[in-house]
């Protein structure tokens, strides 16, 4: 097997779903931490688009990069056991859709929280809640995604809940009320060994001051909080 390091950022939830699937899998790795505000120059060497996760593999003397984290979690299903994909082609393509469905949910957040005032910040926790409305729609019974087999799917979702835990005390935004398959499987997500150890101790703290530092209407509703 390769030796492989995740390169990595506190936050970044597109290198928490690499972390997750690296854990199911029970492969080795080790994780190397950077600060993407002052990129260090061997990153900036080996990362075309400047951006983590990157995926460090060694094999024998060689060693190569594979950036962008739906690639790496391709490519660790393809060498790692056990398959975290559906077996079947048909399936396997709708998992890859819900995928893509995920980042456009992350998106959509980066935008919420980025929002300049509380109009902005209602038309963006109404954009996620329509979205979440159709990820509702498609689960079943759980306990996962796929019912009972985890899947990459979930890799890709347990972060993107792990924000909720954060926006959840600052206000009710309503944007997961009463949808209670998304609520069921966000609990379930959140024991999962392999989430729990996809961030470093301090996460929560880490985002809070992420997101009072964005300038922001949600930045405005920390400051408040905290008497500032």
């Amino acid at each position: 097997m390769a030796d492989l390091t995740l390169v990595s950022h506190h936050l970044c939830p597109y290198v928490q779903r690499a972390a997750i699937a690296l854990t199911e899998k029970g492969t080795g790795f080790d994780r190397s931490y950077i600060d993407l505000a002052q990129k260090p120059d061997w990153f900036t060497e080996i990362s075309p688009l400047g951006k983590v996760p990157l995926l460090l593999v060694k094999q024998g003397e060689d060693r190569h990069v594979i950036f962008e984290s739906a690639v790496i979690l391709e490519y660790l299903d393809d060498t790692v056991a056990p398959k975290l994909h559906p077996a079947d082609p048909l399936e396997r393509a709708r998992h890859r859709s819900w995928i893509e469905f995920g980042s456009s949910i992350l998106g959509a957040i980066s935008r919420f929280y980025n929002a300049r005032d509380r109009d902005a910040l209602a038309a963006g926790a109404k954009e996620l809640r329509s979205m979440f409305v159709r990820v509702e729609n498609e689960l079943t019974d759980g306990p996962w995604f796929a019912g009972d087999t985890f899947s990459l799917v979930d890799a890709v979702y347990a972060p993107i809940f792990r924000y909720f835990d954060v926006f959840d005390v600052i206000e009710d935004f309503g944007v997961l009320k009463d949808l209670r398959r998304i609520d069921a499987w966000r609990v379930n997500l959140s024991q999962r060994p392999s989430v729990l150890d996809a961030v470093q101790p301090g996460y929560e703290v880490r985002l809070r001051r992420f997101l009072q530092e964005r300038g922001s209407a949600i930045s405005d509703m920390i400051l408040v909080e905290q008497g500032s």
